[in-house]
């Protein structure tokens, strides 16, 4: 288990998030684990759209794994987790789970790339979240 603290984000099951028979569809689950890393990131008083405007990057996503072990279901709620996993000069990998209690239902690994805003060429992470996560 990497050394860098745990984030965790409730998200509710919306109707939206299913399909027909009430059941998370499969693309849902990268949304939630978007919006995981979007609100850790704001823990460290940056919005994406601050990180553009301010300095001039954005992280972009290279790839990404998930292993879905369990369904979600309508109405549940759950706890989506981020957490460094490795960090390169431009790169991070990030180590997410969704959970719905104690029960992990999908575990995935997300590399980023930090990218200027103009050109989308991979550039430093700012200092200023490096600090947070080194």
């Amino acid at each position: 288990m990497s050394k860098h603290k745990v984030f965790s984000w409730p998200v509710r099951v919306y109707f939206q998030d299913t399909d027909a028979g009430g059941v998370v569809y499969h693309a849902s689950y990268v949304n939630f684990m978007e919006r995981s890393r979007t609100e850790w990131l704001r823990t460290f008083g940056y919005s994406n759209a601050g990180l553009m405007k301010e300095l001039g990057m954005v992280f972009v996503v290279r790839s990404l794994k998930l292993d879905y072990l369990k369904p979600a279901l309508l109405d549940d709620l759950l706890t989506v987790t981020s957490q460094i996993k490795e960090m390169g000069r431009s790169r991070v990998s990030i180590e997410q789970t969704v959970l719905r209690g104690d029960d992990v239902l999908i575990k995935g690994e997300v590399h980023l790339v930090c990218v200027d805003v103009k050109t989308f060429k991979p550039v430093s992470v700012p200092e200023v979240l490096r600090k947070h996560w080194d």
